[in-house]
């Protein structure tokens, strides 16, 4: 079975942008060492990357899963292939962060609340430096002090550049990023 990566960030990129160029890049990548994408469906680099998984030629119908705010299947970019209209504005973000890992290109509040919500979630989260936005500002970082895996001390928001560095992570850590989130609990 194929394993599904998020990617969220910066939805205001113009195809002109390298961080758009570096979606594209990105997706088709993904695509060819056989992961599924998902994003929330929209512009920028969610956009981007399902453009670019189209383009590589191990790209199934299906590969691209969009985790949209609103009820209005309309709304989703046009290389989304499964899309899911949840109406749950910005609480769809924690639906769109519940895969296998999650990389971040730049981001606004929106991204922030992603980031947050994957590493409660105890989600594997790879970020691209050089692309403004939370994404480059915590990457290389822990979100919070607490100790997510006992077995991964060097657990992070692991920096990236390319997207050669991304598949090599994807490859090492998915395995060790496997703890399911049981839900809160304040007593023991």
């Amino acid at each position: 079975m194929k394993k599904i990566i998020t990617i969220i960030g910066d939805s205001q990129l113009k195809d002109t942008d390298q961080a758009y160029q570096l979606a594209l890049t990105l997706g088709k990548t993904l695509i060819d060492h056989q992961y599924r994408i998902m994003t929330g469906g929209l512009g920028g680099v969610q956009l981007a990357v399902c453009q670019g998984a189209k383009q590589s030629k191990h790209y199934l119908e299906g590969d691209t899963i969009a985790i949209l705010p609103s009820f209005d299947k309309q709304d989703a970019n046009a290389y989304s292939d499964i899309v899911i209209p949840t109406g749950l504005d910005l609480a769809r973000n924690i639906i769109n962060v519940s895969s296998d890992a999650v990389i971040v290109m730049g981001g606004k509040a929106g991204t922030l609340s992603e980031i947050a919500s994957a590493w409660s979630l105890y989600k594997l989260i790879i970020a691209f430096t050089q692309i403004p936005g939370w994404g480059s500002d915590l990457a290389g970082k822990k979100v919070d002090n607490r100790k997510r895996y006992e077995t991964i001390p060097e657990d992070q928001i692991y920096p990236v550049q390319d997207s050669q560095t991304v598949i090599a992570l994807l490859a090492k850590y998915i395995p060790l990023y496997n703890k399911a989130h049981h839900g809160i609990k304040w007593r023991q």
